[in-house]
Formats: structure tokens, sequence, C-alpha cells
């Protein structure tokens, strides 16, 4: 079984891969002109939880930059139609449902009170307190309202130093004996740039088991997507345009010399296509979660899967030049099966890793599911590039056996590339590591886009090199396996030694890929590079 596309028609694929390109190109420019509304978070009979003295639950948290435009004073005490850039950064109540089990209505001597509470990273000190040194409570004590001055049954707030109406505090409160309570709509409006965090809590333990219905709206001045995720549309935006140059000089490359295209540059047309459509589609999936407020599964699990096939595909390819495929071996051979095998493997826990991380969500996953997620990922990150360096020094071994210069001249390069890409690889992941453990609150996320960006922009890198020594040209075929100038043969398992001495009666594969010359005098030389270098042997 060959590891490629024998059957494929180079012309017509070249035809259509720039008929993708311009469709592509034109999704684009459509979509930049029909964004509006909104970042939403719904709660579905949701639970409290006890948490020390309060009864709480998580509204969510995200970046969310500073108001622009002025703010009037009525505009706090009216809902008001907002457009994508406004300027107007907010935080809006819809439909806010309380329900209260019978027995604690039974129970309520009065109104039960529940606090929605709006604060920003930076002021997280300002929401609870500790008396005497202790434990520190969300929820006013009788001891913490004679130190603190708070009210006792309420949340702790500390008014802020730089601003007296943060953080937000915000009452409903239960009548009589009544199952609901339904907060008023309104709006929250955002004056300073934070990661600003929602928490609905009680401090009265007779509403144990309350449950909440509604949404939240938030908004950033220039549209709905979440602070953190808003550099990364316009980083798509840029990524597609570098895609669609790579993709336009390939497919010119590919249509000019298409008499001479390799099996192997097959391959690599097929990783450019779906990387160019992969970042199309992320800004895409972007604009339309800037749009609407979520993220709809069928587009998210279309993108995330675009994506891990062409990181499959991506690795598989790197893999299969690193073992020759094309240019000393003309296939896999035995190993093909272990390669797609591994390749399928990769697919699936990327894939899982990515709909968790991604599809209908817009807060981030907690660590623990993520971390059980990444380990299967990174183990076979780690396998691939383990079996990526042991087949490229197999290979370099036997061209300069061979000495076959051109190619040897190539596949170091590549080597040379591939070493500096897991330099810059290793490196990351600690400053990563670092970056990580130094914002547990995540007070940095107005860079944190560059965390996930520099995977793209590596991958992109790493694959304008292959296409660079591998780019269709007149002399494509001299560099490609040719069986008068090797008849190579490898063993499934690439266990025996490329050089290891023969027995008696073997033919040596360095002595299958020469000739004598000069009537027998021992002096030999590669018929590959017969091709390549005129001037050697003439």
């Amino acid at each position: 079984m060959d590891f490629g596309i024998h059957e494929l028609k180079v012309k017509p694929l070249s035809i259509s891969l720039l008929k993708l390109t311009t469709l592509i190109l034109l999704l684009i420019i459509v979509t930049l002109f029909q964004f509006s509304n909104a970042s939403i978070h719904t709660y579905d009979r949701q639970s409290f939880n006890e948490v020390g003295n309060a009864l709480l639950l998580s509204g969510g948290s995200e970046g969310i930059r500073a108001s622009r435009a002025s703010l009037t004073s009525s505009s706090s005490k009216h809902i008001v139609l907002h457009s994508l850039h406004d300027g107007i950064s907010f935080i809006r109540f819809e439909n806010i449902t309380f329900w209260r089990s019978k027995e604690a209505a039974e129970r309520q001597s009065g109104s039960g009170l529940v606090q929605i509470v709006i604060f920003e990273a930076a002021d997280r000190d300002d929401i609870g307190g500790s008396a005497y040194g202790g434990q520190r409570s969300i929820c006013c004590t009788p001891d913490l309202a004679k130190i603190e001055g708070c009210k006792e049954g309420e949340v702790i707030k500390i008014k802020s130093s730089t601003d007296s109406n943060w953080p937000v505090v915000l009452n409903v409160k239960f009548k009589g004996r009544s199952l609901r309570t339904r907060m008023r709509r309104q709006e929250v409006y955002v004056t300073k740039t934070g990661m600003y965090n929602l928490f609905f809590i009680s401090c009265d333990p007779k509403l144990k088991g309350l449950v909440l219905n509604g949404r939240t709206v938030w908004k950033n001045p220039d549209g709905y997507l979440p602070g953190r995720m808003g550099p990364s549309m316009n980083f798509y935006v840029f990524m597609s345009l570098a895609y669609l140059l790579l993709s336009s000089i390939w497919c010119f490359q590919y249509w000019r010399f298409w008499n001479e295209v390799l099996q192997l540059q097959h391959c690599i047309t097929t990783v450019v296509a779906l990387g160019l459509l992969e970042m199309a589609f992320w800004y895409l999936e972007y604009a339309n979660f800037n749009s609407t407020g979520i993220r709809p599964v069928v587009l998210t699990t279309w993108v995330v899967t675009l994506g891990a096939a062409r990181r499959a595909l991506s690795r598989l390819l790197i893999l299969s030049i690193s073992m020759g495929y094309g240019v000393v071996r003309p296939t896999l051979g035995g190993l093909t099966s272990k390669v797609l095998v591994i390749g399928a493997t990769y697919f699936v826990a990327t894939e899982l890793l990515d709909i968790t991380e991604y599809v209908g969500t817009v807060n981030d996953i907690s660590g623990r599911a993520r971390l059980l997620l990444v380990l299967p990922d990174s183990f076979l990150d780690a396998f691939l590039i383990l079996w990526i360096f042991t087949s490229l020094s197999k290979t370099l071994e036997q061209l300069q056996v061979k000495r076959s210069s051109a190619k040897l001249d190539i596949y170091r390069k590549f080597s040379n590339a591939l070493a500096v890409s897991v330099i810059a690889s290793v490196t990351w992941i600690v400053y990563e590591l670092y970056f990580k453990a130094t914002d547990p609150f995540n007070e940095r996320w107005q860079s944190a886009w560059i965390i996930t960006a520099f995977w793209d922009i590596l991958a992109f890198a790493v694959l304008c090199i292959i296409c660079y020594l591998w780019a269709p040209s007149q002399s494509s075929q001299r560099y490609a396996y040719s069986s008068n100038g090797g008849g190579e043969e490898f063993n499934d398992e690439e266990v025996q030694s490329l050089t290891r001495p023969k027995s008696a009666g073997d033919v040596s594969l360095v002595e299958q890929g020469k000739v004598t010359r000069d009537g027998g005098n021992g002096d030999v030389y590669d018929s590959e590079d017969d091709d390549i270098q005129p001037g050697k042997g003439e």
C-alpha cells in the first residue's frame, strides 16, 4: 500500500485549489461586513454550591475592555439598542430567575436575599473579610460586622480606591413565601479594562437548594467576542492571507511544472489546502461567535476537525519525508499501516482535546479535564518526534553512503529546520508553563492569544520550508526515487543498519546503487548523481 495519491490528476487539482483559494478570499471579504450582537452565558436550572459560609454560583469570567463612548446617567437606567462598534462595554442580565424549594419558602420568616457580585480580578481582595485573622469569609458574620462595618447576612464588599462604583453588588429578594423571584432586565457598564468575574451569592442558609435560570450578555467596545479572543480573530485574518499567498505560489509552480510533479508533492498540496481552509474557517467561526454570542456545534466541530486533520497529516508528511518517501524509497512498504495507525490515533486525540476546549463553550475548561486530554496528545507528539528524527538519521546515512549530494543537501537543510522547530517548541512550552503559573487569575488575558498563535505560526513556517525544498520545478524528477539508480529495499521494521556488513554471497545495499567504471578498477559513482551533477563521471 503506497502512502500517496497515485491516481490524482495534477492539472485539475491545481485548478481546483486555485478556485478554492478564490472562494475562501471572497468568504472572508463578505463576512467582514456582517457582524452584530452578543457573547452569552446561559444558566439552565443551575444549582448553587456551598462555599464557606455562602451559597455561590459562578456566572462567568471574561476580559472586557473599557467603554470608549461617554456614558450618560440615564443610560444605566434604561436598556438601549447597541450596535457592534458603538464603543460601549457592558454586562446585561436577561430573564434572570431564582427558584427556591417549597421547604425553604415555608421556613423563610422574611424575604430571602440573593446578591449578584461583579468585580475585576485586580479587586478580588475587596470581596470578603476575615475575623481576627481567621478563615476568609464571603458573607458578613456578627464578628465581621463589628470589625469590617458590613451588614450581617450580606456579601462583604470593600469599595475600590479608584472607582467607588466597584465592585458592583445587585440585590434580588424573594417576596413572602413565593417560590421564585425574577431580576429586572438591566445593564452594568464597564469603565475600566480588566478580567471581570460574575458571581451569584446568597448568605441565607435557608435558601439551600437555590436554582438559577436565565442568561447574561457580555459586550466589548468593538464587538461581542470575549476580550481574550478578540485579537485571535484578527490573527486568523493574517494567517488566512499568508496561507492564501503560499497556496497561490505553490499552485502556480504546480501548474507550471505539472508534468514533473511527484507523489510527495501531492501530499504537500493537501496539507497546504487544509491549512488554508482551517485558518479561513477559524476566522469565520470567531466572526460568527462575535455575531451570535454562542459557538454553533456544527460550525465549531467542522473547524476543529479541519484543524485536527491538518495537524495529523502535517506530522505524517514530515514523518514520510524523514523516511525518504519518494526520494530514496518509492513507498513506505510494510510501514504504511503503522504510519496510518499513528496518524489516525493522533487525529482522534487532537479532535477530542479541541472539541472539549472549543465546542459550545465560552469559559476555559477545567484544568483537570484539559490535563487528561492533553497528556495523550503530548505523548503522541513526543513519540512522533522520536520516530521522525530516528528515520531522518537513517535516511541521511543512506544518502551519505550513496554519495547523493543533491538529495543529501536538501535533507540536511530539512533536518536543520526540524531541529530549530523542536528547540523553539520546547522553549515555548517552558514559557507557556511560566506564563500560566504566574497568572492564576488570567489578568494578562490581553496577551494570552499569543500562546496558541505561536503554534500556528510555527506550523506555517515549517510548511513553508517544506514547500521551498520540495517545490515543483523542471528538475523535480531528478530528486525522486529512481529504480535504476538504487533499487533500495528497506525491511518493514527498519531495524537493520544501512551500512552493516553483509555475509558472503550477499549484495550490499551500497553495491546495488553503484557501478564499476574504468575497466573495473574499483572506482564507483552513484547513477543518481549522474543526472543531478552532469560534470561527474563524464
